[in-house]
């Protein structure tokens, strides 16, 4: 969910579209509202200071990458990584905008890093190490490029029961897909959900003094009008689930979406519990 970084999947098929880039742009304002201080932590976690260079996997549109670049500093340089051209494309123009000239995209996929051996004080990945296929290559890749003693950090969702705002509707048009486990397998949206499973894929990796915090927040939009589009704009799955439906029923599956989201609505806004797990180790 891609940061969510790109999707490392279908050669960026599911988040390398112009329509899911124009999406995650259009969600960025309400993503950043509730992902802000978790990046910051991850930031924090992964040691990243004045001067470093830091390597960002699946980097996506990059909102975490541009945070990393100001933290680091004119002295440091920020390194982001994506297999979807599109989504680095915007990367690339929010740090223009913003006057940050230390920060560099490059197409990559996440299991191909292809980068020089212990070149980087400090890596992240937001919101996509859950979806990365070979993930046990991609994180002998990410340690391979940190320098002795540095730190990877990742932010993943926590388990489907404890993120209604994605897993809800997911089930559904899963379900109504014909496919009712296909996004809940691993890699998916929840396959790192458990600390003990994300703290052994570290461990499995070589990371050592591997912690795994979890955040439990409140997703807040003004009215389930509202929330409905930053589901549309930011799963970009459920497109591909209902590839092969009509317009008819999927607009049945959206009305069936928006139904079982209304419970989270109250007369002032729409508030829905989410959380996330925050992964760290070092070389």
């Amino acid at each position: 969910m891609t940061g969510k970084g790109g999707v490392e999947d279908q050669a960026g098929g599911t988040y390398g579209s112009s329509e899911a880039t124009a999406g995650w742009q259009r969600s960025g304002a309400a993503r950043a509202q509730i992902l802000a201080p978790l990046t910051e932590r991850m930031l924090d976690l992964a040691g990243v200071g004045v001067g470093h260079r830091v390597l960002d996997v699946a980097a996506g549109t990059g909102e975490q990458t541009l945070a990393a670049a100001r933290r680091v500093g004119p002295t440091g340089a920020v390194l982001a990584t994506d297999i979807a051209p599109k989504m680095l494309a915007v990367a690339a123009e929010a740090a223009a905008q913003a006057g940050l000239r230390n920060l560099e995209t490059r197409v990559r996929d996440a299991c191909d890093l292809d980068l020089e051996p212990e070149s980087f004080d400090a890596a992240i990945s937001r919101l996509a190490l859950m979806l990365i296929p070979e993930r046990a290559r991609a994180l002998t890749g990410i340690y391979r490029t940190l320098k002795p003693g540095k730190k990877f950090a990742a932010l993943v969702l926590a388990t489907a029961d404890e993120c209604p705002f994605i897993a809800l509707p997911m089930r559904i048009a899963g379900r109504r897909a014909g496919t009712p486990e296909a996004p809940f397998g691993d890699p998916g949206m929840f396959a790192l959900g458990d600390p003990a499973i994300l703290a052994a894929v570290f461990r499995g990796a070589g990371f050592r003094e591997v912690t795994v915090e979890v955040s439990r927040v409140q997703r807040r939009f003004p009215s389930l009008a509202i929330a409905m589009q930053n589901v549309r704009d930011v799963l970009p799955e459920i497109s591909q689930l209902l590839m092969h439906a009509t317009d008819d029923e999927r607009a049945d599956v959206w009305a069936e979406i928006e139904g079982a989201l209304r419970q989270f609505e109250n007369a002032n806004e729409f508030m829905v519990p989410m959380s996330y797990l925050i992964g760290a180790g070092t070389k």
